[in-house]
């Protein structure tokens, strides 16, 4: 018999209240501060085929990869699984994230059945490894990261596996705050236990069982629809992180979206192998990349469960840093994730131009500092990972130093009291980060900057970071936010705690340093030239912007705190007029393609402009699409001509001798 539609809408809503019932109970009982203050975790409810049925307003990053986790569990467990079971896992080649993301899986059985139950995936502040956090920008192989749990049976039946907790336990540093947000995060799932056995005596196990597959039939449908309003075809994009450490190639991804009727093929071929640093993912993580993009262009108005995810394929070569095999280090996994974010981003804006956004600040800026209370004596862990700015769009100025759309409820930096009172910190400065914005129409969102003085005698200094060389990228002719940025403040003089931006691995503090978290900007929408002045002026007023960067990013002149119309109309025609145009032409793609995109130009032009070789531009096409690449010379290209790889006419969507912008991305904020 079918439930009729209130019952329906009953249900679902019914369920995801049990989420956040999880939610509020776990921010009131956990011990860190890290999932009290920054909210570092997730809650759902899955069903007895592995399918997610419900969440709130959770990390995305955190659920999308729970139906690998249980797959790992009825594979690994297939006649031993019982009432009172607790399953742990964080194996990121199973599907985890990061080894530090810890997956509580809490099977509930009604009538002898297991139909629905709850996880939870929590960030735990240590997980043991090379460097206090287990997070670090130059871990190489999986060890480093900390203990992994492929998937552990840690309580049969009820009781709780003593040996094995204290195992796991005496690996992590500051036992006591993993061993409290472990029984914190036992008992939500007990509360929600409580709770999903109460909806089975309200509307009786069948019922439940028919509802949540009418919810799933549903979303599917509702998907498979917003797909088929899509042109078909095949888009294709590339988007690059930070190389992984000095001397190394930076890292691609590129993604070729296909849509055919009502479903989506994604595929990844082509990106970099895996790479000796932490900037690796397993293959849920980066699906969930993928997933998220296409859940928000398509259907961003309802409830999340698994119907979302049936009309999508994708496909990761194994061996890439999207897919990496043991023993990779996946640490960064976070960096890998959001590079799918970017890539897919920037391949559904081809396909639904209107909805083109800047990039995201695309980073989780994973920042440690350890130290011994200097009024205690006890060891404390300093955790934070920075927002930065959301990207301008066709109808909005990004958002400054918020979470995004891909980070759920996180907040965007724990509170000054709570990091006063939990570390030997003290927070000096916390304001929006100046002229850090992508310039355009509309302008990305600003970064932020955050200062800690370190109380402590020492101190050691982990951050694992990407998007510090190469920034966030604008679209339409928008321009790129300011990179993220990490300094350490010794006697007034700022040193680089590391020689490759972004990752850093144990550089001791001394009492009295500064460090200085500078989060980036989001990508710019549109033409900075064509921005409104009086928005420009507004955000000079409010200390946001210079006067400096008003001139250089949007042609405005200030004089003192008005504006000067008549020299920006003509400062604006002479920027306007000292661009770069080239004709494009198309030659075979290298025989690596999955080498950094190159660019080349004649010398001349080179000189002519002010460029150097090796340079990192934005090749940008009449249809405001936006392709990175390095610059290259020959003596083969004539002057006014630019070359560049086969696969680059499809990504640009250009015809050859058409007119591309080719732009350097320089930025010096502080």
């Amino acid at each position: 018999m079918a439930i009729d539609s209130i019952t329906l809408e009953l249900l679902q809503e019914k369920l995801i209240s049990v989420v956040r019932e999880m939610r509020a109970n776990l921010v009131a009982t956990a011990y860190s501060s890290i999932i009290q203050e920054a909210h570092d975790f997730s809650c759902v409810l899955v069903n007895g085929k592995g399918e997610i049925v419900a969440q709130a307003e959770d990390n995305p990053s955190h659920i999308f990869p729970i139906p690998w986790s249980v797959r790992q569990m009825f594979e690994n467990f297939p006649d031993d699984i019982f009432p009172g079971d607790v399953f742990l896992h964080n194996d990121p080649y199973t599907g985890g994230t990061h080894l530090n993301d810890i997956a509580m899986i809490f099977p509930v059985f009604a009538e002898g059945k297991l139909e629905l139950f709850p996880v939870v995936r929590a960030h735990w502040g240590d997980v043991g490894g090379t460097t206090p956090g287990s997070i670090s920008g130059t871990s190489t192989e999986i060890f480093h990261d900390g203990i992994r749990i492929p998937i552990l049976k840690i309580a049969n039946k009820g009781t709780l596996d003593r040996a094995v907790l204290d195992l796991l336990f005496s690996n992590m540093r500051v036992p006591e705050e993993r061993h409290g947000d472990f029984m914190s995060t036992w008992g939500t799932c007990k509360v929600a236990e409580t709770r999903i056995l109460e909806i089975f005596e309200k509307y009786s196990l069948p019922t439940v069982v028919e509802g949540i597959q009418s919810l799933l039939s549903r979303t599917e449908k509702r998907m498979r629809d917003r797909i088929a309003a899509l042109p078909d075809g095949e888009y294709v994009y590339e988007h690059y992180l930070d190389p992984p450490r000095q001397g190394l190639e930076p890292v691609k991804t590129r993604t070729t979206l296909s849509i055919h009727q009502d479903s989506i093929h994604i595929d990844f071929t082509g990106s970099s192998p895996q790479v000796p640093g932490p900037g690796n993912s397993g293959p849920a993580n980066t699906m969930t990349g993928a997933f998220i993009v296409l859940k928000t262009f398509l259907d961003p108005d309802h409830p999340i469960n698994h119907g979302n995810f049936m009309p999508i394929e994708v496909n990761i070569p194994s061996g890439s840093f999207l897919n990496a095999r043991y023993p990779a280090s996946c640490a960064g996994s976070s960096e890998v994730r959001n590079a799918a974010i970017s890539s897919v981003l920037g391949a559904m804006g081809q396909v639904i131009p209107e909805t083109m956004a800047g990039d995201i600040k695309g980073t989780s800026n994973h920042t440690y500092i350890a130290g011994n209370d200097r009024r205690t004596g006890k060891p404390f862990l300093f955790y934070e990972y920075p927002a930065g700015g959301t990207g301008g769009t066709s109808e909005n100025d990004g958002n400054n130093a918020v979470r995004n759309f891909a980070e759920g409820d996180f907040s965007s930096i724990q509170p000054a009291e709570a990091v006063e009172h939990y570390t030997d910190l003290l927070v000096e400065r916390c304001e929006i980060r100046t002229d850090s914005c992508g310039p355009g129409f509309h302008r990305g969102g600003f970064g932020l900057r955050r200062d800690l003085r370190l109380l402590a005698e020492t101190g050691l200094l982990s951050i694992a970071s990407d998007k510090n060389v190469i920034p966030p990228f604008g679209v339409n002719n928008g321009m790129s936010g300011s990179p993220n940025e990490f300094r350490v403040i010794r006697n007034g003089k700022e040193i680089l705690p590391s020689d490759t931006p972004g990752k850093v691995a144990g550089f001791r503090l001394e009492k009295g340093d500064v460090v200085s978290l500078r989060s980036s900007g989001g990508g710019g929408w549109g033409d900075p030239l064509t921005r409104d002045t009086d928005d420009v002026l507004l955000d000079y007023q409010n200390g946001f912007l210079t006067a400096d960067a008003a001139r250089s990013y949007f042609g405005v002149v200030l004089s003192g705190e008005s504006l000067d119309l008549e020299a920006t109309t003509s400062l604006r025609e002479i920027l306007r007029n000292n661009r770069l145009f080239l004709h494009i032409q198309f030659e075979k793609e290298p025989s690596d393609e999955t080498k950094r995109r190159t660019c080349k130009i004649a010398p001349k032009n080179l000189q002519q402009f002010g460029l150097n070789e090796g340079d990192l531009i934005e090749v940008i096409s009449p249809h405001g699409l936006c392709l990175r690449s390095w610059l290259s010379t020959s003596q083969e290209v004539s002057e006014n001509i630019a070359f560049m790889g086969s696969l680059s006419q499809k990504i640009l969507q250009a015809l050859p001798n058409d007119k591309v912008e080719i732009r350097s991305i320089i930025r010096n904020d502080t």
